[in-house]
């Protein structure tokens, strides 16, 4: 309570968590909408409503060929390499299997992996604050999916991106960089071509819709809902249901505790695909440099060492 007398602010509760909506932004009105937010919206909009005629345009072929793509694009495209491989450098693979795996991450319509790497790297360096892309702080939505049609927030916060380097030394990426949006619709054109309007629908629609959201959901839910394993400065949350459909990126808080770690389920009922995907890769000897937390680390984490040092 404040020693003056005057209330104490109260600000909204995001539904059924303790997390408070403490920043204001415009969602739709009462801002200024950029040539490259309509852009982005225009493009999300279209392969939602792509999705829509799932029920009508249903085949097994489709339906099989759009789950791999799932497989292809999410575990390996945006989980290994987008996220643990080029962002956290959690480990090394063959340039030539970097850059395949990266091309998948391309295919799930993501934005370029020198964008999504940058905008990733600023969520951990300013996590929850008001240079955070996408935290609930806004509220649910913005953390969801409304900060994608912001990008005056991010030039607002962000004027000079000098954070990814490493990958804009690198040819191949400032190629993708430069021709991102052709590689989208020159998978659009042969899907479409092999099988017409149902594989565009299941392909291009249902597929790089349900990655969407299960990658939304990484930067929202799991800082809104779940529980706590680590003493962070932040609200990540270890929240299973989106790890499950995640290939392990649900496990959110131990993600933040040890950013740099491959392994993000570190006990062993805490599902994680795309580690054991890491761990295959290093059996066969194509995975290097597999950074994992020390038992040192682990305990500077916990909450019960914290508590020795209030």
């Amino acid at each position: 309570m404040v020693s003056n007398g005057a209330r104490e602010l109260k600000y909204p509760k995001i539904f059924l968590s303790n997390v408070e909506i403490t920043r204001k932004r415009n969602l739709i009105w009462g801002r200024k909408w950029r040539s490259l937010d309509i852009k982005m919206a225009a493009g999300i909009l279209s392969v939602h409503v792509l999705a829509l005629f799932a029920p009508f345009t249903f085949t097994w072929g489709a339906f099989w060929i759009a789950f791999s793509g799932y497989f292809l694009t999410g575990i390996l495209g945006i989980t290994l390499c987008y996220h643990r491989l080029l962002a956290h450098h959690s480990l090394k693979l063959p340039k030539w299997l970097e850059y395949t795996f990266a091309y998948f991450g391309v295919q799930a319509m993501q934005r370029d992996p020198i964008y999504w790497v940058s905008i990733h790297r600023y969520h951990h360096q300013y996590v929850e604050s008001e240079k955070d892309p996408h935290t609930p702080t806004f509220g649910f939505w913005f953390s969801h999916m409304g900060w994608l049609f912001d990008s005056g927030f991010i030039m607002e916060k962000y004027q000079e991106r000098k954070n990814v380097e490493d990958l804009k030394n690198q040819a191949f990426y400032r190629f993708i960089k430069r021709t991102y949006v052709w590689h989208i619709l020159g998978l659009a054109v042969l899907v479409y071509a092999c099988g017409g309007f149902p594989y565009l629908v299941w392909i291009m629609g249902v597929r790089i819709t349900w990655v969407y959201h299960i990658t939304f959901l990484v930067n929202s839910a799991c800082h809104i809902w779940g529980k706590r394993a680590w003493n962070t400065d932040d609200l990540s949350k270890n929240n299973w249901w989106v790890a499950i459909v995640s290939f392990g990126e649900g496990w959110h808080n131990n993600h933040h505790a040890f950013e740099y770690s491959a392994r993000h389920g570190l006990e062993w009922w805490q599902i994680d695909p795309c580690w054991y995907m890491i761990y295959f890769l290093k059996s066969i000897g194509l995975a290097s440099n597999v950074k994992l937390p020390t038992e040192a680390h682990k305990i500077k984490k916990s909450f019960t060492s914290a508590s020795k040092f209030r």
